[in-house]
């Protein structure tokens, strides 16, 4: 891929990834039951983040995925409120932020795997399961470290309850995400004829 695309896709990548932390994910009811029992709307408990930061490696590749994320990181530890809960550099000691720094791999990984063969769903379903499998991995290492060099009970909740809040419980919802990004990115890759 070119550098003006390549700086095209990491400000979209970054774009999205602002814009997905913001917004929650919902689904509805399958569409067989639509008539009996109408359309019903669930929240999914979780946002588009990562489905924007996988979208960005799935569209832009390895390195454009990458780019926007450190892009996005560095943004949120200057001040600025892109990240869930504010910004800055208190930020770092949040349990969430491995999660958050997992995303620099897991575009790449993500955008890596995208791109070594034709656009399928398959294939595109494996490298956005690949990249958040990057993310959690990168986020519970964060949270053990996190745990081993904090003073005794300055952190609330204990290790296993933080992994259950961060991985486990918003896994399913991120799988739902992981979905549709696929479905996305396998249209917009044949429309773009990439």
């Amino acid at each position: 891929m070119s550098a003006p695309n390549q700086l095209l896709w990491t400000i979209v990548g970054l774009l999205l990834t602002i814009g997905g932390t913001f917004v929650e994910a919902f689904a509805t009811n399958v569409p067989w039951n639509w008539a009996e029992r109408g359309v019903q709307i669930y929240s999914l408990k979780v946002s588009f983040q990562i489905g924007a930061v996988l979208l960005a490696g799935c569209l832009g590749g390895k390195n454009a995925g990458a780019l926007s994320q450190i892009a996005y990181i560095i943004l949120g530890l200057t001040g600025l409120q892109v990240f869930n809960e504010g910004g800055g550099l208190e930020y770092l000691t949040q349990l969430s932020f491995g999660y958050l720094l997992g995303f620099i791999p897991g575009a790449w990984i993500c955008g890596y795997f995208a791109f070594q063969t034709k656009p399928r769903l398959e294939s595109l379903a494996f490298s956005c399961l690949c990249g958040l499998l990057t993310i959690h991995i990168s986020g519970l290492t964060y949270l053990i470290v996190l745990y081993v060099v904090s003073p005794a009970g300055s952190i609330e909740t204990g290790l296993w309850e933080a992994m259950l809040n961060y991985s486990v419980y918003l896994l399913p919802g991120q799988l739902v995400v992981i979905c549709a990004v696929t479905v996305v990115a396998f249209f917009l890759r044949k429309v773009m004829f990439y």
